[in-house]
């Protein structure tokens, strides 16, 4: 009697692929993590909610991965209504910079200032371990899966896309800092955070027209669409990148040249510094992606 095997279910190579052992790596590091701050239960309820900021991070990325190794693995990819070409990539991308974001707040706000012993700190001190490593390993996702020069992929997996990634984090980070009285008293201020919306808006239009392989809905070229909007990021950012200080620092426009707040607790002044820095950041940003999206329009005419 012939011996029957079972067909094996899904692609298994989805799993035990050089991309899907560091996915799985990814489960596994970002579960450790929130594993191990879950552990503490309700002792991280302070600093500022920085704690949750760190549990959504690990969580959100756990969640999606598992997503994403589940669609591979059953084959769903031309079901989903997103572009696999770029969806999974834009998520590696924010991932790595949200685990990167909580490997700096976690061991500063519950190691450094908190100051725990014993065994909390031992537990601290692994999640922000564990924490690296999943940015680590997200990073290399992003480093395995973007374009290769000559191929043909997804605009998410090119550089100019990625930086799209950046511009929209770094502007959610900017949005966190700011209250109302940072730019209320003046209408130059108000400018300042028409740049950091209207930027980011744009950004996050750009990411969303790609995943959702909408770009013809656009009533130009999509390149064209690209370097107008580029170009015109650029010139905003530079203007709230002067704007910004002059107007909290400089004491002729009532600004505060110098920290008078005392301690080492983060005061609205650091803020103002981080704001301004983080404005500095993304304007290099936008005029990298200027360049390369000229460059990468170039080489496709």
């Amino acid at each position: 009697m012939p011996v029957t095997r079972s067909k094996s279910v899904g692609n298994t190579s989805a799993l035990t692929s050089q991309l899907g052992i560091i996915r799985i790596l990814e489960v596994i590091f970002t579960c450790v993590s929130f594993s191990l701050v879950a552990h503490e239960g309700s002792t991280l309820r302070d600093h500022q909610n920085y704690g949750d900021w760190c549990m959504f991070a690990w969580c959100f990325c756990f969640a999606v991965t598992i997503i994403i190794l589940v669609v591979e693995f059953v084959g769903l990819q031309h079901r989903v209504p997103v572009s696999w070409r770029n969806f999974p990539i834009t998520f590696a991308m924010y991932a790595t910079l949200l685990c990167l974001s909580a490997s700096i707040i976690f061991p500063v706000a519950y190691i450094q200032k908190a100051r725990p012993y014993g065994e909390q700190r031992g537990y601290r001190i692994a999640a922000t371990v564990f924490s690296c490593l999943s940015c680590l390993a997200y990073s290399t996702e992003v480093t395995m899966t973007k374009a290769k020069p000559g191929e043909v992929t997804g605009y998410m997996a090119t550089v100019p896309g990625l930086l799209k990634v950046v511009e929209t984090f770094i502007a959610c980070i900017i949005f966190v800092f700011l209250n109302k009285y940072d730019y209320e008293r003046e209408d130059a201020l108000k400018w300042c955070l028409a740049v950091y919306c209207i930027c980011f808006i744009l950004s996050l239009v750009v990411i969303i027209l790609c995943i959702g392989e909408c770009t013809g809905w656009l009533p130009c070229a999509f390149n064209t669409f690209l370097s107008a909007y580029t170009l015109l990021a650029v010139l905003m950012y530079a203007t709230a990148t002067v704007i910004w200080p002059i107007y909290h620092f400089d004491s002729k426009h009532h600004g505060t040249p110098h920290r008078s707040c005392s301690g080492n607790h983060f005061c609205e002044w650091d803020k103002h510094v981080t704001i301004a820095v983080l404005t500095a950041l993304n304007l290099l940003v936008y005029l990298a992606d200027l360049v390369y999206s000229a460059r990468l329009i170039f080489i496709q005419g």
